[in-house]
This record gives C-alpha cells, structure tokens and sequence, in this order.
C-alpha cells in the first residue's frame, strides 16, 4: 500500500494502527510524503521505498527530487504515462533518482527493507528496462525488491518469451546478488465494472489466497477513500479497504494457515 495521497493515507495509517496489513510503502514526491512520514513513524512503521519516477493520473503532476532531465516533461513534471518515460528514461538518471528518494527517507529517520516500483516502470513493461540496475541498486543499499519467482499469478497466464527470458535473467540476477525477492505478487487489476460488486472482487481474492505457492508472497492493495480519485478507480480502492476489515477474509487467512508477515 502506498502513503502518499492524504485521502489514501489516512486509510492506510488507520490499517496499520488497526493491525490489519503488515506493511506499507511511501511516495517519497507527493506533497503528502512528509506529513505521511510522520504518521507511519509515529505507530513505529518503517515503510518500504516506492520508487517513482511517474505521476499518478488524476492527481496535479509530481516533481523528481533528482530532476533529471530523461525523467522530466518540459515544466519539470514528471508525466503520468509510463510509456513516455520508458521510451526516454536514462538509466543513470533513473538510479540518481532513486538514489535521491532513499536519501529522503533516511534524512527522516526511515530506513527501508525493501523497495518496488510504483507503476512497473523499472520492470521494462513500457519500454526500456532497469531492472539489472534496480537489483545492483538495491544489492548495493542492502533491500529487498519486489520481484516475483512466479509472475503468473500477477499477469494472469505466462509472460511473452521476450518477456520470460528477461525475466529468468533479472531472478538469477537477484540470487547472485543476494538480493531478497518474493516467490509472488498478486493483485487486483480489474475495475469496478468488470468485478460488478465488492463481493466479486473479496471472492477474487479468496481465490488468490487457496493458490498461494509455498513460500513468502506479497498480495497488496491500494485501500483508499472512494472519493480520494476520480472514477471507477476510487470505488475499487474503497472496496480494498472494506476487504481489509471484513471477518470473512480474516476467517480464510486462518483457515489457510496464512502468516502474515513483514518482509520477504
């Protein structure tokens, strides 16, 4: 879950205090990052880093901390299609950035576990990939990187064969360096009107929970208020939040002999 937008914040904060999710992650360029800082340091929560190099749609545009200009739209803004920055993201550019994020959170008294990368930009699904230089980043400051063993659960079917041999290539990469990944990340990609009901979508999930592979795995959500964006994506977050607090979906973490967990 990302800290970052006030209206998704305050939920997440309200989840953590509430015991209800393990982790979260923070978006260290929102205007929200510092008061969001605060209140996850205050319940003794160290965040994970979400490396951004992208705007949220919906949302006024973001700024890097860096600058870069391979990052940046003309106004200095960062755009918010990932198309756009994989076709001109400078991999030096790219880690400078994520080097200013992490500076960020420690100059706060955050030392993060782990990172990820808000949008899949760093995984090369929009254009150009970092995922080597993510993995040698994050070697380098001693994180742990979501990057899942088994992809399928979280893209629905098997990768393109371009797409599964980078893959195989980033996993021997992250062993040989150490760093720590999880076997997999599941999570909901479909929108209100294609789930048609919260209990479509807690039932989606109650599936991914049973097929869960041995091992540690990470399923996240992003629990907001429904009115904290714009559209069907506000109602799909809200539903998020209400699956977080339901009984019926605490029930099956017992009943499937879940442990929730901090890290991987």
């Amino acid at each position: 879950m990302s800290a970052g937008n006030p209206g998704r914040t305050e939920v997440i904060v309200a989840l953590l205090a509430e015991r209800h999710v393990s982790a979260t992650t923070l978006i260290c360029v929102s205007p929200a990052a510092e008061r969001a800082a605060n209140q996850v340091r205050e319940l003794g929560v160290v965040p994970r880093l979400h490396v951004t190099l992208t705007s949220e749609r919906g949302l006024p545009p973001w700024r890097p901390l860096n600058g870069a200009a391979s990052l940046v739209d003309p106004d200095g803004t960062l755009s918010d299609d990932p198309l756009v920055l994989g076709a001109r993201g400078e991999a030096r550019d790219v880690v400078r950035e994520a080097d200013a994020q992490l500076h960020w959170m420690s100059d706060r008294g955050l030392v993060p576990e782990a990172a990820d990368s808000h949008a899949g930009t760093l995984y090369g699904l929009h254009g150009r990939s970092w995922l080597a230089e993510s993995l040698e980043w994050c070697a380098h400051h001693g994180l742990a990187f979501r990057l899942p063993r088994d992809p399928e659960p979280y893209f629905g079917g098997p990768l393109p064969p371009p797409l599964a041999a980078a893959h195989e290539r980033a996993i021997a990469l992250a062993d040989a360096l150490g760093v720590s990944i999880p076997e997999t990340i599941a999570t909901n990609r479909r929108t209100a009107h294609e789930l048609g009901s919260y209990e479509q979508l807690r039932d989606d999930y109650l599936r991914r929970l049973a097929a869960l592979p041995e091992g540690t795995s990470e399923l996240f959500l992003h629990p907001s208020r429904e009115d904290a964006l714009t559209g069907p994506d506000g109602i799909v977050r809200a539903w998020e939040t209400r699956l977080l607090r339901d009984p019926v979906w605490h029930r099956a973490l017992d009943s499937e002999r879940v442990e929730v967990v901090e890290g991987w």
